[in-house]
């Protein structure tokens, strides 16, 4: 147990985390967050495409919301690999 494991977070673990900062920030905090991270036109898109989404299936809505959040964590690993993201998001949280 003296190896160092459990001080390395799952995926989970760092999902977990940073939905609790978040849930517990002020809304003009966590609005600036999102402008800064995401900008103005990318949280435009994705509230028009979870609005066209939902309103096509609206008894699909839990799977929906789900898909939604793997796809946000998708593009995230997407970014990384493709070098358009320097740090993710939670760590730019929370050094700001």
């Amino acid at each position: 147990m003296g190896d160092g494991q459990m001080d390395v977070k799952t995926k989970k673990d760092l999902a977990v985390d940073f939905i609790n900062a978040i849930r517990t920030m002020d809304p003009a905090a966590l609005n600036a967050l999102i402008v800064k991270e995401a900008g103005e036109d990318l949280a435009q898109f994705f509230l028009n495409y979870s609005a066209n989404l939902i309103s096509k299936d609206p008894s699909r809505v839990l799977e929906n919301t789900s898909s939604l959040m793997l796809m946000g964590y998708l593009i995230r690993t997407y970014e990384e690999k493709n070098g358009q993201a320097a740090k993710g998001l939670f760590q730019s949280y929370a050094y700001a």
